[in-house]
């Protein structure tokens, strides 16, 4: 994939759409991985956070699970 950044719209899947935060990454996995970075979790929440990233220009979108302990991000369906 090229080193290029895109503009995705990245919001976890239980907010709302408008709640989205926008972030500059190479690929929708990586914009996956750097919204969940910033986000504030306490010790009882669980270590999968879903994650939905809309490409601001295609309109394409993806979702994933993000795995907390390892920071691997899963596709979902």
């Amino acid at each position: 994939m090229s080193d290029a950044t895109r503009d995705f719209r990245v919001r976890a899947r239980h907010e709302d759409p408008h709640h989205g935060r926008l972030v500059s990454e190479a690929s929708f996995e990586a914009a996956a991985i750097a919204y969940v970075e910033h986000l504030s979790l306490s010790a009882e929440q669980t270590l999968e956070v879903n994650i939905v990233v809309h490409d601001v220009h295609s309109g394409h979108e993806h979702s994933f699970v993000v795995h907390l302990d390892t920071g691997e991000a899963t596709p979902v369906g």
